[in-house]
């Protein structure tokens, strides 16, 4: 519901330009209205929001509850998707909990990163964002190995024509070898892959691998990028996606392909979240 205490603060969830029309905004968190605070060309899209439960003494507390701040984060997202997706797609998002004391608070923020956050948007505004995510099935790769390196084909060929002892020691130094090169392989492939994405994108992102374990069977990640694509090339850049696919499925890779998303990866203005 909406903030019914006495005292508000501003909930920030994006910079975006003046002109932007919000009357056909989503609801933002805690199902508040989202409106426009306009500075010249750019504009906070903002909340109130009740000042006790967004306190930061109380959002100490909260922020460790999973199931207070899930909505939250969809409420926040959901805000910026809908920004990104009207017009020219520019929106710099601000991070959650992005607060303010009031209006004045934000005009302040605003004129002094006036130059800033309009540069910001001028940047985004060139495309969209694009995820890829490339995880790696081990045994398929380990099968693969030889058709990367000549020293493992070579090895694999003398296991070949060896007799059976020596046959099952070879073999067996060809599996540590095999997994020994896997890491410089993986290393390899992925940076083609980035390069020749990069080709058809505004600008690249290559982001920490998360520490967690997918549940999907694909195994490890080893490769999260985003890639801000301009609309004219994202038939091309589509396309690239689908022959990486093709070429890589085979050895143990698998793709992971989403968006378009709001430029989290890509505004390069999005700093502190409280005034004071």
């Amino acid at each position: 519901m909406p903030s019914t205490s006495t005292t508000s603060v501003c909930y920030v969830y994006g910079i975006v330009p003046s002109a932007l029309d919000p009357a056909s905004a989503p609801s933002g968190v805690d199902d508040a209205r989202v409106a426009l605070e306009p500075c010249d060309d750019v504009a906070a899209l903002l909340s109130s929001v009740d000042g006790e439960v967004y306190a930061p003494a109380s959002l100490e507390r909260s922020t460790a509850d999973v199931e207070w701040m899930s909505p939250r984060a969809v409420a926040h997202d959901r805000v910026l998707t809908w920004a990104s997706d009207r017009g020219d797609g520019a929106v710099v998002p601000m991070p959650m909990f992005s607060l303010f004391t009031g209006p004045a608070a934000v005009q302040r923020m605003l004129r002094e990163r006036s130059s800033q956050l309009a540069e910001s948007l001028r940047r985004v505004a060139q495309g969209r964002e694009y995820a890829l995510r490339v995880y790696r099935v081990d045994a398929e790769l380990m099968e693969s190995m030889t058709t990367f390196s000549p020293r493992l084909a070579e090895l694999a060929d003398k296991a070949a024509a060896a007799t059976p002892g020596q046959r099952y020691l070879l073999e067996r130094k060809l599996q540590d070898e095999k997994r020994v090169e896997m890491r410089d392989v993986t290393i390899e492939i992925t940076d083609a892959i980035v390069g020749a994405l990069a080709a058809f994108a505004v600008d690249t992102v290559k982001s920490p691998i998360p520490r967690v374990t997918d549940a999907a069977g694909r195994g490890p990640m080893v490769l999260n990028a985003a890639f801000l694509v301009a609309p004219e090339r994202l038939e091309s850049f589509q396309r690239m996606v689908t022959s990486l696919v093709e070429q890589h499925g085979a050895s143990g890779f698998r793709f992971d392909f989403t968006g378009p998303w709001p430029p989290y990866h890509f505004a390069g203005a999005n700093g502190a979240g409280h005034d004071s």
